[in-house]
């Protein structure tokens, strides 16, 4: 079965007592304003950084700053399957996403479908 994928996503994660400082510095470095959502304080939401590509400041409690990419898919587990059988390893799911570490450390997920014009427009489509 046939499904589609593309990057959707660049975030910055920081421990959480470094989260307002970190989203001061990217809002400014930007120059666009963080919008913040009650159900997710987690995350601080700074637009598409490049046209398509969402820009986040994501407190996570973990040691260390680091960032990580998300890959949107229309299937999920497909690209689950598909990054894994290619050495990436699954690392844990929160949610609806799958936590991944490429074969040399790189960590990143794979989401649903996040802007869906630019998915329509930009993904590649996977056998």
């Amino acid at each position: 079965m046939t499904h589609r994928s593309r990057l959707t996503a660049v975030l910055v994660d920081v421990p959480a007592s470094d989260h307002d400082t970190a989203i001061t510095f990217w809002s400014a470095a930007l120059g666009k304003p963080a919008n913040r959502v009650d159900k997710y304080p987690e995350y601080a939401f700074l637009g598409q950084a490049t046209p398509g590509i969402e820009f986040m400041v994501q407190g996570t409690g973990d040691d260390g700053p680091r960032i990580h990419i998300d890959i949107e898919s229309d299937d999920v587990e497909a690209e689950v399957a598909r990054l894994t059988a290619l050495g990436a390893t699954e690392i844990g799911r929160h949610n609806s996403w799958v936590i991944l570490r490429d074969p040399v450390g790189t960590v990143f997920c794979v989401v649903r479908v996040q802007v869906q014009d630019a998915f329509d427009a930009h993904a590649t489509t996977w056998d």
